[in-house]
């Protein structure tokens, strides 16, 4: 079977809902041992519980990645377990805001998550990978090589997960680990949903049809569209592929204008 996981372990961080709860359901119905990493504990276990009633085999941790002594004593707990095949560094934060509206403890924040949070999780999953091989695939965003309005810190922080792939990509060539990118543009999730529920009140209907159409494509991703390109770039398919970033976008990167 093409683009099989079987017998791979695969760790995914914000794995609980969203575009992680995605890519959690399709690596498991693709064979794989899925561990999800979430900071919800209800969603974690409402995710596992699915994936269980239909025969596939899932773990849930309560985990800040945020935290480094937190996460590498998860990752070491299932690497006992067996290797590392597979981690998909999901798990990140928004905010909107230029500049000077962006606070001291909101760059703190978003870098704590969204870039020291990556480091911590994928640090221990070398241990694991540099006997083995494996596959790292980070998600970052069409704002890490785009300018975007008011996404200041967001886009700072995902310019350095970008970059961080390219990094350990070159770094672990000879340990038979590839690391690649995905960089989606919006995608249709609860995030967005609560989003503009939060900031746009009596106006959720318009505000949801004017950001889709800012894909040139006319709608939002769907979260099992990325879950696909995640599984090929974490195949065998893929094994020629290494220190990419793939845009999954609707075309807002080259054909906006």
């Amino acid at each position: 079977m093409k683009f099989s996981l079987s017998e791979k372990s695969a760790i995914i961080t914000g794995g609980a809902s969203g575009i992680g709860k995605a890519i959690s359901k399709t690596f498991a119905q693709q064979g794989a041992t899925v561990h999800i990493l979430d900071f919800n504990e209800d969603n974690g276990r409402e995710a596992v519980k699915e994936l269980e009633a239909n025969n596939h085999k899932a773990f849930f941790y309560l985990c800040d990645i945020s935290n480094t002594a937190e996460t590498e004593k998860i990752f070491d707990s299932i690497a006992e377990k067996g290797p590392i095949d597979i981690l998909i560094n999901n798990a990140g934060i928004a905010h909107v805001g230029n500049i000077e509206n962006t606070s001291e403890s909101d760059l703190d924040k978003l870098y704590a998550v969204n870039i020291k949070g990556v480091y911590n999780c994928i640090k221990p999953a070398l241990k694991s990978m540099k006997t083995t091989g494996g596959v790292i695939l980070n998600l970052a965003s069409i704002a890490s090589s785009v300018g975007i309005s008011d996404r200041f810190a967001y886009s700072m922080t995902k310019g350095a997960v970008l970059t961080m792939t390219y990094s350990i990509a070159k770094d672990y060539l000879d340990y038979n680990i590839r690391c690649n990118c995905i960089s989606p543009a919006r995608v249709h999730t609860p995030f967005v949903d609560n989003f503009i529920s939060k900031n746009y009140p009596g106006e959720e209907k318009e505000t949801f049809e004017k950001l889709s159409k800012t894909q040139p494509i006319g709608r939002m991703g769907k979260p099992a569209e990325i879950a696909d390109l995640a599984l090929f770039l974490c195949s065998d398919e893929a094994g020629f592929i290494t220190g990419s970033n793939y845009a999954i976008d609707g075309g807002f990167v080259t054909l906006n204008g």
